[in-house]
């Protein structure tokens, strides 16, 4: 293989809607001597594919409207020799079986780091350049958890696929042992609060009682411990990337392209600043499962949760009345600020952010909406999902989880192409308008 200098470039079409990670990609795809274009969905995509075909074309997933396997196969339809590879946070192995089947040739796993980017683009060109010993096979059909999946790629192409998602695995082993830890130290940790129970109660009564105020309150500490730490991994897993890659775009352009090295570095410093409020917002919540829910104002807590984010030039109006409090777990401050960064950063178009209060009888609704693109109506449900979350940020799954805690419910219900709208409807029990309520 030529060294980089002497590579005659190889042209590579990245397909990615967010536009921080496409443009990590082609700074680590330029650095290594490659012609790097990038297209945001799938019908461009098609289009640039159609007008020029690239040598390689690397495609995130989950996109809106046409996902990254049904792009992949109708790459395939248009020119079965330019090889794709799939760019996805990998955590079940359907989405393998997918991924064959739509022709995928590889899989580059997130978080993306330089040197995995390298070795599974030169792993794909290398199986390109030598025969199949299967020739075409014809498509197998292969039963797989409760589908079938028409399989049609050849022994290389398959054991290439398995090779790029070994280290998903690998690093899923490794949250598993760590999780199971975790769980046999508080288990430990509930058998001797039983014993303790157990020796000191003079009374049955007392005693059974006890033990019940004590299996919840550790059934809850359990519970915001993991919450916690999803939480803060994710939110500062993803700054520091994002952190990393504005760095060092601008440590590149420096010279050349001063001007563009300051807008990067001004970038990172917005990171900075996101991660020194994730940090504080930590710190806040350092004995996390030591307190119980308790009733926090609503008003305060969306302009707590402004302080966290930089808004830029969009607006947020708080329309909630002064007194209405919300009894529910301390971390109810981090559901707010995820509904404004969501709505910060998938708005599209959006001006304004507006939170305001509906009464229903006895309950109230507390409504978070922007005048944005919205959401589609079959994404409504997928947003709040860990599998949707772990493309695209947890932190609708994390306040659904948060809320329910204390029997909170939120759903998704605006018009698309008209604004998101969330509704946070709360029972009688759980809000109070001044003064009045539990």
């Amino acid at each position: 293989m030529k060294e980089r200098g002497e590579r005659t470039p190889m042209s590579i079409l990245v397909v990615e809607d967010s536009r921080t990670q496409a443009e990590y990609l082609r700074h680590i795809l330029e650095t290594e001597g490659y012609d790097v274009t990038l297209a945001a969905d799938g019908a461009t995509t098609l289009r640039r594919i159609e007008a020029a075909p690239p040598d390689i074309v690397l495609t995130d997933v989950l996109m809106p409207g046409m996902d990254g396997y049904e792009l992949c196969r109708r790459i395939k339809q248009m020119n079965a020799e330019i090889p794709v590879i799939m760019v996805t946070s990998l955590f079940d192995p359907a989405d393998v079986m997918k991924g064959l089947e739509s022709g995928a040739d590889s899989f580059i796993v997130k978080p993306v780091t330089p040197g995995h980017v390298r070795t599974q683009i030169e792993a794909v060109l290398r199986t390109a350049e030598m025969p199949d010993p299967d020739g075409s096979p014809a498509g197998l059909e292969v039963p797989f958890s409760g589908s079938v999946y028409t399989i049609s790629a050849g022994r290389l192409k398959i054991l290439n696929t398995l090779l790029s998602t070994y280290s998903i695995a690998v690093t899923k082993n490794t949250e598993l042992q760590e999780v199971q830890e975790q769980l046999h130290s508080l288990n430990d940790q509930l058998q001797e609060a039983v014993g303790d129970l157990s020796r000191s109660n003079e009374s049955l009564v007392a005693e059974n009682q006890e033990r019940r105020r004590v299996e919840k309150a550790l059934a809850d500490a359990n519970r915001k411990l993991q919450l916690m730490a999803s939480i803060t991994r994710h939110d500062l897993l993803n700054q520091l990337s994002a952190l990393w890659g504005y760095l060092d775009l601008a440590l590149t352009l420096h010279e050349r392209e001063p001007a563009n090295a300051w807008r990067h570095v001004e970038s990172a410093r917005g990171i900075v600043d996101r991660i020194s409020n994730t940090l504080r917002f930590t710190a806040e919540y350092q004995d996390v499962g030591a307190a119980s829910p308790v009733w926090q104002e609503v008003r305060s807590l969306v302009e707590r949760a402004e302080k966290y984010l930089t808004m830029g030039t969009i607006t947020l109006e708080n329309a909630v009345p002064v007194g209405v409090a919300i009894y529910a777990d301390p971390l109810i401050e981090k559901v707010f600020s995820n509904l404004i960064e969501n709505a910060l950063r998938y708005g599209g178009t959006i001006t304004t952010i507006t939170f305001s209060l509906r009464q229903e009888g006895d309950a109230f609704t507390i409504i978070c909406e922007d005048d944005g693109v919205g959401v589609a109506r079959d994404e409504k449900e997928k947003i709040f999902t860990y599998a949707h979350g772990m493309n695209t940020g947890l932190g609708l799954f994390l306040a659904r989880e948060i809320l329910a805690i204390t029997g909170i419910a939120i759903k998704e219900t605006g018009v698309p192409g008209k604004g998101a709208r969330f509704e946070i409807r709360c029972p009688a029990e759980v809000i109070r308008v001044d003064g009045r309520g539990a």
